[in-house]
């Protein structure tokens, strides 16, 4: 049985980002034919390798291993979290001035202006992180 009252620890859930951001990283290079191309998963702004951008968890980490902790070991969270759909990859300066908080709780008029998010695809970013998620987690319960 899981501990519903562990603490939220990070190490499975960074081994497996870790591969996740390489695997991510070979694919954006071979699309851009050695020059990695990524596609901001907020303003839809094409990121080349060399610019200040970060590997995002959509929804955070934390959110997941605490909502999943009493149906779940840390390597099977770690799974979750790094779905497919949950990875990502926007600006630097996005990813530090949301942190960890849902999209949902930062994002005000202003960030949309001053960072330049595109609504459409945030909120389709955000479909396909909580679609993938689902499926994940029906996956591993069904094992």
């Amino acid at each position: 049985m899981n501990n519903p009252s562990r603490p939220y620890f990070r190490k499975e859930i960074d081994d497996v980002f870790n591969k996740v951001k390489a695997r991510l990283h070979a694919d954006a290079q071979q699309k851009g034919g050695g020059v990695a191309l990524f596609t901001d998963c907020y303003t839809g702004k094409t990121l080349r390798g060399g610019e200040a951008y970060d590997y995002e968890h959509v929804r955070s980490s934390e959110e997941l291993f605490m909502k999943y902790r009493d149906r779940m070991t840390n390597e099977q969270i770690a799974e979750v979290v790094n779905c497919e759909g949950n990875v990502k990859v926007t600006l630097r300066t996005i990813n530090q001035s949301k942190g960890k908080r849902r999209f949902e709780e930062w994002i005000s008029s202003s960030l949309i202006a001053k960072f330049e998010i595109s609504t459409s695809v945030s909120q389709r970013t955000l479909q396909v992180a909580d679609q993938s998620i689902l499926q994940k987690v029906n996956q591993i319960l069904r094992r």
